[in-house]
C-alpha cells in the first residue's frame, strides 16, 4: 500500500487531523516477486498466499484474491443454506483469466463490482509496476480497469460502502505509510485520514461514516469516515473482522477463536480456525456463512467454526 506522487489521478485534499493511536503494524507489506536485477519472476501456479475472500451476491459466487490473481472457489459440497444461484463456477483451472496479479486488497461491492489493489502480474508488461492501485472490475474479474495511483499505491486492505446509488465510498488502507485513504466517488480521487497501523478493515454496510479496524492494541472503530479512531470497550483482540447488515460483528483473534457481537453490546466466542488465518469474511445471506483461509485451506462454516468444510484445500 504504498503512497507516492502521481500527476493524473491524484488530487488528495489537505491533511486532516487525526485521533493519536499509537500501535505496531500487525503485518508486513508485499513486493512484487523480483529478482535481484530487477526483472520480475513468474508468480506461484498454485493457489497459495489468500489475502482475501468474498462471496458475490449478484451471482452467489465465492471468489479468493490470492498471489496468484483471483479464483472461483467451488461451493458445491455445502448445504443449501449457502446463498449460491445455482449457476455453477465457471469451468477451469487457475486464476481467472489466467492473470496471476498478487492480489493484496479486495472487497465485493452488494451489486457484485469488484475492487482491488496489489501488484501486477509478472507476465503482464503493459501494467505499470511496482503497484496496481486501485482497480475495477465488472466482469467478476475477467478484466480490470485502472481507477487510480496506478503504479504507485499497494492498498493492503479495502472495505466499501453505498453513499448513492450511483456512489460508492472507498476505505483503503495504505500499509507503507500507514494511513488510511476515503474515497467517496466510487475510487476516483482520495482524502487521507487516520494514520492508524492496522490488520483490517470493514465498513458498516447501513452507516458510511462508521468503519472498524484491527490494530495491535484491540479493535477500534470511527464514525466520522476514518478521520478518528476509538477503542471498542470489551471486544476480544480480534486479528480480523467482517460487518453485517445488521449491525453485528464477527471476527477471529490471533488464537483462531471466531466471536459474534456489537459495538456496544456483548461478546460471544465460539469455534476457531486452524493457525492463524490468512483472510476471513463473512458472507451475509439469510442465514449466516463465514469464509476463511488457514492451515487447511480455503474454508466455510455456518455455525461460526464449530464446523467446517475444506472448499478448496491448500497447494
Amino acid at each position: 500500500m504504498a503512497d507516492h506522487p502521481h500527476r493524473p489521478y491524484r488530487r488528495y485534499r489537505p491533511a486532516i487531523a487525526v485521533g493519536a493511536v499509537t500501535v505496531a503494524l500487525l503485518t508486513g507489506c508485499a513486493t512484487p516477486d523480483r529478482a535481484e536485477t530487477g526483472a520480475l519472476v513468474a508468480a506461484p501456479s498454485g493457489l497459495e498466499h489468500v489475502h482475501g475472500l468474498g462471496w458475490d451476491p449478484a451471482t452467489g459466487l465465492t471468489y479468493a484474491a490470492a498471489h496468484s490473481g483471483v479464483w472461483v472457489i467451488p461451493t458445491d459440497t455445502l448445504p443449501d443454506t449457502y446463498p449460491t444461484t445455482g449457476a455453477g463456477a465457471p469451468s477451469g483451472e487457475g486464476p481467472i483469466g489466467g492473470r496471476a496479479q498478487d492480489t493484496m486488497g479486495f472487497t465485493i461491492t452488494p451489486e457484485g463490482v469488484f475492487y482491488a489493489s496489489g501488484h501486477p502480474d509478472p507476465a503482464d508488461d503493459s501494467a505499470p509496476g511496482p503497484n496496481l492501485g486501485l482497480i475495477r472490475s465488472t466482469d467478476a474479474a475477467a478484466t480490470w480497469e485502472p481507477l487510480s495511483l496506478s503504479g504507485e499505491t499497494d492498498f493492503h486492505d479495502l472495505t466499501t460502502v453505498a453513499l448513492t446509488d450511483t456512489a460508492t465510498r472507498v476505505y483503503g488502507y495504505d500499509a507503507t505509510g500507514g494511513v488510511i485513504l476515503r474515497s467517496d466517488d466510487s475510487g476516483a480521487t482520495w482524502t487521507p485520514a487516520a494514520q492508524v497501523p492496522l490488520r483490517d478493515l470493514s465498513a458498516d454496510p447501513e452507516r458510511p461514516d462508521r468503519v472498524f479496524a484491527t490494530t495491535e492494541t484491540g479493535v477500534q472503530v470511527s464514525d466520522d469516515a476514518a478521520v478518528t479512531f476509538r477503542p471498542v470497550s470489551g471486544a476480544p483482540a480480534l486479528f480480523l473482522v467482517d460487518s453485517s447488515a445488521g449491525g453485528e460483528l464477527v471476527g477471529v483473534d490471533v488464537d483462531g477463536i471466531l466471536w459474534t457481537g456489537t459495538l456496544e453490546g456483548s461478546w460471544r466466542s465460539h469455534g476457531q480456525v486452524e493457525g492463524t488465518p490468512e483472510a476471513f469474511a463473512l458472507v451475509d445471506g439469510e442465514e449466516q456463512w463465514v469464509l476463511a483461509a488457514d492451515e487447511r485451506g480455503v474454508v466455510a462454516s455456518g455455525d461460526y467454526g464449530r464446523t467446517w468444510t475444506v472448499l478448496r484445500p491448500s497447494s
